[in-house]
């Protein structure tokens, strides 16, 4: 009688233990699968906030340097600004279907986009069909004018890449233009209580759109100004323009061409 009072004592607190053992492996089960849904949705979070500001900043709003609910605090920095413009925009966009105009467009933002990232800098923002780019804006970088000057090379080539795709397609070719400066700036989250984007604002901004538009006057691509030809490594060939007014300043600007790199074949004319 005492073995089978002891035998089933024990079998009950087999069950019992039992019966936790498998809610503590189900528990478990359940936290790892909520473990793993989280893991998912925060990197498709940071996926998507990623469109909207660069990557360092982003990484810094999901960790613990950022309170909930603010942003990274806007900082004073030196950073070298391009902007890159379609040249004859909207004679091409009168003559192309509004699909077809938007694929085209879309082909020349990825390729611009690319060779921005590529070479250490951050897409700021897109202007109709010209985009700002920021080199040193999130991280520090001595070499930021040659990484800006690299990234409109590789666009120089995307471009000419790209045309043979629009050519073989029967479809109008694109030009660029580039310009690009450096200064100091106020870099950081920026925008009303709703809506934020990540910007670089100073005067480099605003000249390098200037400059860019100086490259129909010099019928050239890319131009940069004096301050970046100094901070330039020498490997650059580089080509003197004249002096020209811009809109804000009271002195004309110098600019130079950026032929190549002096490693590089000259470019074909025409």
């Amino acid at each position: 009688m005492t073995w089978t009072v002891v035998t089933a004592a024990v079998l009950v607190i087999i069950a019992i233990l039992g019966g936790a053992l498998y809610r503590q492996r189900r528990l478990n089960q359940n936290l790892r699968s909520q473990l793993e849904a989280a893991a998912a949705n925060l990197e498709q979070l940071q996926q998507a906030c990623s469109r909207l500001a660069p990557a360092g900043v982003v990484q810094r709003l999901i960790s613990d340097e950022v309170q909930p609910g603010t942003g990274p605090k806007a900082e004073r920095k030196v950073a070298t600004a391009l902007f890159v413009d379609l040249v004859g925009f909207t004679a091409m966009s009168e003559r192309l279907e509004p699909a077809v105009l938007a694929r085209v467009l879309d082909g020349y933002y990825q390729r611009m986009s690319d060779a921005i990232d590529e070479h250490r800098g951050q897409v700021g923002s897109f202007v109709g069909d010209g985009i700002v780019a920021y080199f040193g804006a999130t991280q520090p970088n001595p070499w930021q004018c040659d990484d800006a000057v690299r990234a409109a090379l590789a666009m120089r080539a995307a471009i000419d890449e790209y045309n043979g795709e629009l050519d073989r397609e029967g479809l109008p070719r694109l030009s660029i233009g580039i310009g690009i400066d450096r200064g100091p700036g106020l870099a950081g989250l920026m925008g009303s209580r709703d809506r934020k984007e990540y910007a670089f604002i100073g005067r480099s901004v605003n000249l390098a759109a200037r400059v860019q538009a100086l490259t129909r006057i010099h019928q050239v691509d890319i131009l940069v100004t004096e301050t970046v030809r100094d901070d330039l490594d020498p490997g650059f060939v580089l080509v003197p323009m004249p002096a020209e007014p811009v809109k804000g300043l009271t002195k004309p600007v110098m600019t130079y061409a950026v032929r190549r790199r002096s490693t590089d074949r000259e470019p074909a004319v025409g």
